[in-house]
């Protein structure tokens, strides 16, 4: 009897034992596959990421070349920073611009969202129309704006005055430079949260919603209670990609005002920029950059810890 029982065991642990060296296979298999694209995202993102730390650390520009590996005083540039109130005057113009893009993108996707999920060929075919913004290039954008804004070609202005209404021209003027920044970022990219926005609609379980209905709950009440804590993890993500990309903001402001007037929209990438191509210190530029993608980063953890990724429980 005993035999017989060490012998099943046996028998019985070896498909165990070769279900554990399948899946041991299996992850090395992953491993390898996984390899190589990791080594080219090394390549292309982390090798360049610690060439923008190192020079941050040293006193390079373009006029000394010979200053690229200078680490004699490695904080230099970020003490300067603190300093610096052009910086942190960027620093607030980012903030503010970022604050604005993205809450009215999330608002404004989130309600052309919740319109196009309803049973309706007329809105199933409007929702092409609402995509075009977001695959122009930047560049495009810009020019297309820089014409409405523009008053002897914008038709805008045009018609505005012609109702007797005339406006100055935003992007000139220091009170509204910024304001026709955000329409104009808002109009590019709230058709990008509106379409996570409504792949997250259309995957809502059909079975809360009913039981919902039948319970007596209405429009509002299904919208608090059933429809934003389903898409809680979608607004996250949209939310984190457009608040990454707002602080990436170039192209807009590049061809639109230029910083200006004065610095009313020069947020912290643009004087990146301004540091390293019209000044040529690139160890200004490296330093002040180093500081944004770590704000970034930081940011970043604090929505996702104060929001969360799905509904909270109850």
């Amino acid at each position: 009897m005993t035999t017989t029982a060490a012998g099943a065991v046996r028998v019985a642990g070896e498909p165990r034992r070769a279900r554990r060296g399948l899946g041991a296979l299996e992850r090395r298999f992953h491993r390898y596959c996984l390899a190589p694209t990791l080594a080219v995202l090394g390549v292309v993102t982390l090798l360049p990421t610690l060439y923008l730390v190192a020079t941050s650390l040293t006193p390079l520009d373009l006029t000394q070349p010979h200053t690229r590996w200078d680490f004699s005083r490695p904080f230099q540039n970020y003490a300067f920073l603190l300093s610096d109130w052009r910086f942190l005057g960027s620093l607030w113009v980012q903030a503010k611009l970022s604050f604005w893009t993205v809450g009215l993108q999330l608002l404004l996707g989130l309600g052309t969202a919740l319109l196009l999920n309803l049973r309706s060929r007329f809105l199933e075919a409007l929702r092409t129309v609402f995509l075009i913004p977001m695959v122009l290039p930047p560049i495009v954008v810009a020019i297309v704006w820089k014409v409405l804004y523009t008053p002897d070609i914008s038709p805008v202005h045009w018609t505005l005055a012609a109702l007797g209404r005339p406006i100055p021209a935003l992007i000139t003027h220091p009170q509204y430079a910024l304001l026709a920044i955000v329409l104009a970022d808002v109009w590019e990219w709230f058709p990008f949260t509106m379409l996570m926005i409504l792949a997250g609609l259309q995957m809502l379980p059909e079975e809360q919603v009913d039981a919902a209905r039948i319970d007596g709950a209405g429009a509002w009440q299904l919208t608090v209670h059933i429809v934003f804590p389903f898409l809680r993890g979608v607004l996250l993500v949209a939310g984190l990609f457009r608040l990454i990309d707002s602080i990436k903001a170039f192209p807009l402001i590049f061809v639109l005002t230029g910083g200006g007037p004065g610095t009313v929209t020069e947020v912290t990438n643009y004087y990146s920029y301004i540091q390293a191509f019209n000044f040529s210190y690139l160890c200004y530029s490296s330093a002040i950059s180093v500081v944004l993608v770590a704000a970034t980063l930081a940011l970043s953890a604090l929505v996702v810890r104060v929001v969360g990724w799905g509904p909270r429980a109850e």
